[in-house]
């Protein structure tokens, strides 16, 4: 018998579990084309953004969990 069901590692990578608990992952967009926004934009897109697992299971998609 198998030990489970394995983490999927490249999405586990993008989040980032805080002490209390919560899920962040970076806001969407901000890759690259960034020159033309405004500096507070810019620094605004480092800020992570809560983030909601919906219709898959946690454990299969984190490893802290």
């Amino acid at each position: 018998m198998g030990k489970g069901m394995k983490t999927n590692k490249s999405y586990s990578k993008r989040l980032k579990v805080t002490k209390n608990g919560k899920i962040l992952a970076r806001k969407a967009g901000f890759n690259h084309f960034n020159a033309k926004q405004s500096r507070n934009k810019q620094l605004g897109g480092k800020k992570g953004v809560e983030f909601v697992i919906k219709n898959k299971p946690m454990s299969h998609l984190l490893p802290f969990t």
